[in-house]
């Protein structure tokens, strides 16, 4: 589906059922130098099963159009305008990574919109390595082969699915990423991670209930690095699965299980 916001053609994944306002919505938001797609079993699950769904392409990324987005309240005020676009009044927000900064920021723009947030391989603050921030800056390939190979707890690329290689499709997305937005595209997403400065306050601010779902082999944001940020918020759980960053590839089926108990709590 394809709204405008902001001025410019934003794509939206609505799980393959048309989007009804009428149901609970729920808002999947993936990180950096991604797109909707690594939200394919989940999303379309929900929207199968008496959701309204809308996995987004953040802009400059997959479909959506304009340039990426340089801080995390911009993309947060973008979400926002997204909800307003489809005319959703409330949504749970569920976001991985860069995208669990933007779910957390967007609560605290507008509580009154959020009914819950799941925040996978979430931290805060979400720090960036000098190292990698300047191989991303200087030399994009290099870079996403260094975060391709933290982000997953098998390099063997083994997977749930028969047939598929996690690593191999995991590259391939943030190779067309690349592709698609030459203007250092993860630059700007990594860059905007390590600058965002108002997490704690919007953790403390949160109302809602609260997921943390972590990898237990995460090495990009380890749960131990999540553990500050579940603290300070009044109403969060926090669990674990089998797997490194990349957990909604590797331990698809234990992500949807978790979301789905989540959600129905």
């Amino acid at each position: 589906m394809l709204l405008d916001v902001q001025g410019q053609s934003a794509y939206c994944y609505t799980g393959g059922k048309p989007l009804d306002t009428s149901l609970p919505a729920i808002v999947f938001i993936h990180g950096a130098q991604n797109d909707h797609s690594v939200w394919a079993l989940q999303s379309r699950y929900f929207a199968h099963h008496g959701y309204a769904v809308l996995a987004v392409d953040l802009p400059g990324h997959g479909r959506s159009r304009g340039p990426a987005l340089a801080s995390v309240p911009a993309m947060a005020q973008w979400l926002l305008a997204v909800l307003d676009a489809a005319g959703i009044q409330q949504a749970a927000l569920c976001g991985h990574s860069m995208g669990s900064l933007i779910a957390l920021e967007a609560s605290h723009q507008a509580p009154t919109r959020v009914s819950r947030l799941a925040l996978l391989g979430s931290t805060y603050p979400m720090k960036v390595s000098p190292a990698l921030l300047d191989t991303a800056r200087k030399d994009e390939a290099s870079a996403i082969d260094m975060v391709n190979i933290y982000s997953h707890a098998s390099l063997t690329g083994r997977s749930a699915s028969p047939g598929v290689n996690t690593t191999g499709v995991a590259q391939r997305l943030m190779q067309r990423m690349s592709a698609i937005n030459p203007q250092q595209l993860f630059f700007t997403d990594f860059t905007a991670c390590n600058e965002y400065a108002n997490g704690e306050a919007a953790a403390q601010a949160v109302q809602c209930p609260t997921l943390l779902l972590c990898g237990a082999r995460d090495m990009m944001t380890p749960p131990k690095s999540a553990r500050l940020l579940a603290a300070s918020m009044a109403h969060a759980k926090m669990v674990t699965v089998n797997s490194g960053h990349s957990m909604m590839s590797e331990q698809p089926d234990a992500v949807l299980d978790h979301l789905l108990t989540f959600m129905q709590s």
